[in-house]
């Protein structure tokens, strides 16, 4: 069996004939596994959903009780059809897996959903996964995305804390999985003080502290007066009349895409943090010299970079034209 006969795109995603089943389908389908719970890769809507535990619950949160016919989690390798699927940590965010599936006769391939190989505080890390086809994301997917280390960018945020110490510092990360981490890294760099949070996060924060993970005292960014320094929120919310109560703020925002500057200016962030939950350059290349796969799947981002480098290593590969994951903020 070709690997292409085990999975290939259509409009409703990317789709496994043999186990006749969709990984992270854009539209309603009947049995949907799903990598991790940012709603580009989990929909609402699907008759079943195979997903991690964590997963699962995030989608609950997000969605409510209702938002699948049926779920099952993933617990240790599951044969469905004429394949064998197992999940493993993408180290992207809290829940997040790459889906092997494993045919009887013919390659293994892995898709990794998104994924990074720098340690989380709120997640599990990465674990590389031997495969004949490996299916990766390319978001950051050229030479010039090179993350720095997280605790030198939270450096940066606690010496502009110590600078300007009368002014609030409002940093804009995504409400699943960026935000739970900078704050993690604050408490890591530091900050023991208590760090506001606006009320979109509230629930992913408490459910991130269910799960064991410290974020330490937290309190909500909702009154006239936040006796907090740190505010974190979402970016939506610096376009509302929210932000208007807190006097001559530091507006910073934390995503792989503050290294391009030029985007920084545009949305008017005083103080970018290239803080990324998925590989760089340096990490999606060392990870497919890791994997060693005879062919490599790209999809998710800036795929002629990589391809090109591909070629360049032995490695081949091409593009996999997904639509619809181009829905949330990194």
């Amino acid at each position: 069996m070709r690997a292409d006969q085990i999975l290939h795109p259509t409009p409703q995603g990317l789709y496994c004939p043999p186990g006749d089943f969709h990984i992270d389908p854009t539209r309603p389908v009947a049995r949907a596994l799903i990598t991790h719970g940012h709603a580009d890769h989990a929909r609402a809507g699907h008759g079943s959903v195979l997903a991690t535990q964590q997963t699962l619950d995030i989608m609950a949160i997000r969605y409510g009780e209702d938002f699948a016919g049926q779920v099952q989690p993933a617990d240790g390798p599951i044969r469905i059809g004429d394949v064998t699927v197992s999940f493993h940590p993408a180290g992207h965010i809290l829940g997040s897996a790459q889906i092997a599936v494993t045919p009887d006769h013919g390659p293994k391939i892995v898709v990794s959903g998104d994924y990074s190989r720098t340690p989380s505080p709120t997640c599990a890390p990465f674990e590389p996964v031997p495969c004949d086809v490996f299916v990766t994301e390319a978001t950051f997917g050229l030479p010039v995305f090179k993350h720095p280390d997280p605790a030198v960018e939270m450096a940066r945020l606690l010496a502009s804390m110590t600078e300007f110490p009368e002014r609030p510092h409002l940093i804009g990360a995504y409400s699943l999985g960026k935000a739970q981490r900078v704050i993690a890294l604050a408490r890591a760099a530091g900050i023991d003080a208590p760090i506001a949070i606006h009320g979109a996060m509230q629930r992913l924060c408490d459910y991130h502290i269910e799960q064991g993970i410290d974020l330490g005292p937290l309190i909500p960014a909702t009154a006239d007066q936040v006796p907090a320094q740190l505010v974190i929120a979402p970016q939506s919310a610096f376009s509302t009349a929210w932000v208007q109560r807190f006097r001559d703020p530091v507006i910073g925002f934390a995503s792989g895409w503050m290294a391009v500057r030029a985007r920084a200016r545009q949305n008017g962030v005083e103080l970018p943090l290239v803080i990324s939950d998925h590989v760089d350059w340096p990490q999606v290349t060392q990870t497919i010299r890791d994997l060693f796969p005879a062919e490599v799947w790209i999809t998710h981002g800036t795929e002629d970079g990589l391809l090109r480098w591909c070629e360049l290593n032995g490695f081949p590969a091409r593009p996999l034209r997904l639509v619809g994951y181009e829905d949330e903020p990194e």
